[in-house]
């Protein structure tokens, strides 16, 4: 029997649960494909779920859905990609987990060829972010030129790459993060930063139509109060905002959903320069509790990624 490296947890708590192990490799199924892992992206709901089990339950099992990697084999009837392939993608969430790992397997389809001008770290950053992102802002929201959109934690993982899009859009972005971060936004494209520790954005804001919520608690029902008639809230928490009247507006609950077709344009906009992922930190595999620590202690801008 083949094996290879991954880091699994036996119990859920702190980032000292995670330890490398030896798994059986796996085999690509029918419409399946085989993927050396040469990178992972770490994000958020990694060590959320590590620490109360999410959408996942109990442990054990392995983290991650982010990779970027070659296609090894391919199960029966893909056409997509060919053993040899560069590709990126995103495991099918929440339950395809299983990128902290030498191996994964997936549908053909959560994966597209990665983007000729990045490398595997660069790559492996961007597929459960910028997805969130895009299906967000051209999914839900329908962004169009000249809109006016409100990113949340907008030098953050999914907020960099929000901002990114949603400029590539032709909106105007305002960003909320911490005055430290304000040149860091202007950057990548914010048009007008918010600094929220000395700023009430639910006081000074208005006449928004889009608004990308990833922090949840109160953030969610304030941003109602930013949002024009016909505006619309994404979040990205598992918010109760059913509890909330959204007025004229109307309130969402993402979940990111693996999609060839975004991942395409995702590429697309990478190659042209218009969308790329701040790395924060890389690591190798082995030290993917050093990761979530990273992760964890808030003082992270952009991404962090594991090499394998």
């Amino acid at each position: 029997m083949t094996t290879m490296r991954a880091i699994s947890q036996d119990v859920l708590g702190g980032p000292e649960v995670l330890k490398e192990i030896e798994l059986p490799r796996p085999e690509p199924g029918p419409a399946e494909v085989l993927v050396r892992v040469h990178a992972a992206g770490v994000n958020p709901t990694d060590w959320k779920h590590r620490a109360t089990g999410g959408l996942l339950g109990e442990p054990p099992f392995v983290l991650g859905w982010d990779v970027s990697g070659v296609v090894e084999a391919v199960g029966l009837g893909v056409t997509l990609h060919k053993p040899g392939d560069e590709v990126f993608g995103m495991l099918p969430y929440p339950r395809g987990h299983g990128a902290y790992a030498e191996y994964v397997t997936a549908p053909s389809r959560c994966f597209a060829p990665k983007p000729a001008n990045l490398d595997h770290v660069r790559a492996a950053a961007l597929p459960l972010a910028a997805l969130t992102a895009w299906q967000t802002l051209v999914d839900t929201a329908d962004v169009q030129p000249g809109r006016r959109v409100l990113v949340h934690a907008a030098a953050g993982g999914v907020g960099h790459l929000a901002v990114q899009i949603a400029k590539a859009r032709g909106a105007y972005v305002l960003g909320t993060a911490r005055a430290a971060k304000h040149e860091f936004l202007r950057s990548i494209g914010v048009d007008e930063p918010i600094d929220y520790t000395t700023t009430d954005f639910a006081e000074t804001v208005r006449d928004v139509d889009v608004v990308v919520e990833a922090i949840g608690g109160d953030y969610g029902p304030r941003s109602l109060r930013t949002l024009r008639e016909g505006g619309v809230l994404v979040s990205l928490v598992l918010n109760r905002l059913a509890d909330f009247d959204p007025g004229g507006a109307r309130a969402e609950t993402l979940l990111v959903e693996p999609d060839h077709h975004a991942l395409t344009r995702i590429a697309e906009l990478a190659e042209e320069g218009r969308l790329r992922a701040e790395i924060d930190t890389v690591l190798p595999l082995a030290e993917a509790a050093k990761a979530h620590e990273r992760g964890e202690s808030g003082r992270s801008r952009g991404k962090i990624v594991l090499t394998v």
